[in-house]
């Protein structure tokens, strides 16, 4: 283990001993350009508590980094928040190594480590509320489940109140800093709301049920632990404020119009529908697939209010990278958005109509039929694609005002 590779004081007696993996650049298949860090937690008391590993290979690191603290054999217990493997790979390695008195999970999280490890780990299971005494201090185990797996849970350290918030309120971003009052802010704001748009997206309401709890409890937090990214030592509700916003998914005047094309004609289309839109004062983003990932795309469709989708009809179908990325947004959830779909074609005009089926699938408020083109859009094709940016820019405009209005009288 490298001696160089040391511990990062986080608050009184606990430690950051995690990983930093400068070179993800793919996680679940979306884009990660700034890397990632896998972080682990050390609460020095009576008792030692490790609170979740890292990825496998990150192993040794983490492992160094503890041992500039405690001989990793001094750690009483390993707390295991989320059993997804680059929280749990290396946890094999970290019993066998540490030789802990105890692992602990939930009950869920208990099952889910068997079927990942075998027999091998002796795991105990807790229950929500049930707290943990390591002497001066205790850990509150609060079950999340699906935030974002089945067996997610976090713990609070009383009675500092600092959360451990495994993949809740992370972000993706590799960095030698380790508390977010360090980086730029901006970073910071897109970042989390990639990751939410991500990853969490589809478990919203579970998002606000954990959020109503936070308030009826009255848990405070000094300070906010997650297993990706900075730890939030100031301004600690600044992501749990984003959180509310993000998964309340309320429609804003924001257009995403995202599509691929073969000989332009496509991308003319989409210029004419974005033209159309503007002029009607809303916000309006244009992603081609060729350039822009998938993840980028719903990072976008985040805070929006619509969704407009082209492709060329290619054997048949539509284009692969529509195809991919409407798999892709589908099983995220989306909601609140109007639809539109467009596209041209040469031979037969599937593909406009395949997207058609699958933002009615993905129940979208679809606006009216696609429009089309054979070959190359002429002067009337583009003026009805204009149109359609008319319309879908109105209707967002007319549904955030009315959601402004909701807003403003539940205030």
């Amino acid at each position: 283990m490298s001696e160089s590779l040391r511990a990062v004081p986080v608050a009184k007696d606990v430690w950051w001993v995690g990983a930093i993996d400068w070179g993800l650049a793919d996680f679940h298949g979306y884009a990660t350009g700034r890397g990632t860090t896998y972080n682990a937690y050390l609460v020095v008391d009576e008792k030692i508590a490790l609170i979740d590993t890292v990825k496998a290979p990150f192993a040794d690191e983490m492992l160094a980094r503890i041992a500039s603290v405690v001989p990793p054999g001094d750690i009483d217990y390993i707390i295991s928040n989320h059993s997804e493997m680059d929280h749990s790979g290396a946890l094999p390695h970290a019993v066998e190594v540490i030789k802990p008195e105890k692992v602990f999970a939930s009950a869920m999280g208990q099952k889910t480590l068997f079927e990942h490890f075998g027999s091998g780990i002796e795991v105990t299971p807790v229950n929500d509320n049930e707290t943990l005494p390591l002497g001066s201090r205790r850990l509150r185990f609060i079950e999340t489940r699906l935030l974002h797996w089945p067996e997610s849970m976090m713990d609070i350290l009383l009675p500092e109140g600092i959360l451990f918030s495994q993949d809740g309120f992370g972000l993706h971003l590799a960095s030698g800093a380790r508390f977010a009052d360090e980086l730029d802010a901006d970073v910071l704001h897109y970042e989390g709301a990639k990751y939410f748009a991500n990853i969490l997206l589809p478990y919203s309401p579970v998002v606000l049920k954990l959020l109503e709890r936070v308030r009826t409890e009255g848990l405070e937090f000094s300070m906010i632990a997650p297993d990706h990214g900075p730890v939030w030592r100031r301004d600690v509700g600044t992501m749990p404020a984003r959180y509310a916003t993000w998964a309340a998914q309320r429609p804003t005047a924001k257009v995403v119009i995202t599509y691929e094309t073969m000989w332009q004609s496509t991308a003319a289309m989409a210029g004419a529908i974005a033209d159309g839109a503007a002029a009607e004062s809303v916000n309006v983003e244009v992603l081609p697939l060729s350039v822009r990932h998938r993840s980028d795309v719903m990072t976008e469709l985040l805070c929006a209010g619509a969704l407009v989708v082209g492709s060329p009809t290619m054997f048949n179908h539509m284009h692969p990278a529509v195809a991919d990325f409407l798999t892709y947004a589908s099983g995220l959830r989306p909601k609140n958005l109007v639809g539109a779909a467009f596209g041209s074609y040469g031979w037969s005009g599937e593909g406009a109509r395949d997207i058609q089926k699958q933002l009615v699938d993905m129940k979208l408020g679809v606006l009216g039929e696609p429009v089309v083109c054979r070959y190359v859009p002429n002067a009337e094709t583009l003026a009805r694609s204009r149109e359609l940016g008319t319309l879908v820019a109105k209707r967002v405009r007319e549904r955030s005002e009315v959601a402004a209005i909701g807003d403003a009288a539940g205030a």
